[in-house]
């Protein structure tokens, strides 16, 4: 006896349930992998972050410390213009002492009538 329809149903809603069935669970492994594959990303990010962002914290603490350097050494410089420049007015002032003592006065009572003239 061939069996009926209504048992041919039964069959194929029975065959259907058991893929509905497997499809859940391979759904649930896929959702299992993909947070598993998403956590170790983000774990690699964070580090990965982590670790630039120490890098960049030692960059700059690095570079702090070449700027007091860099600074010291603008001031030295700058300090030894200053002497250059002084050595150069020394020389000028023992070559021509008269014409230093002028110019000094001359620029004395220009700023003594400039204070003058404020008041």
């Amino acid at each position: 006896m061939s069996p009926t329809n209504t048992e041919n149903m039964k069959e194929h809603l029975g065959e259907a349930g058991a893929h509905l069935k497997s499809a859940a669970a391979a759904a649930g492994s896929a959702v299992k992998g993909a947070t598993g594959a998403a956590a170790d990303e983000l774990r690699l990010g964070k580090a990965n972050m982590k670790a630039e962002l120490s890098d960049s914290a030692l960059s700059g603490l690095a570079a702090a410390e070449l700027g007091g350097a860099a600074a010291k050494e603008q001031v030295d410089a700058l300090m030894d213009k200053g002497k250059d420049l002084i050595d150069s007015a020394a020389d000028l002032i023992r070559e021509r002492p008269l014409a230093s003592f002028g110019v000094a006065f001359a620029a004395g009572w220009i700023i003594a009538k400039l204070a003058r003239s404020n008041d």
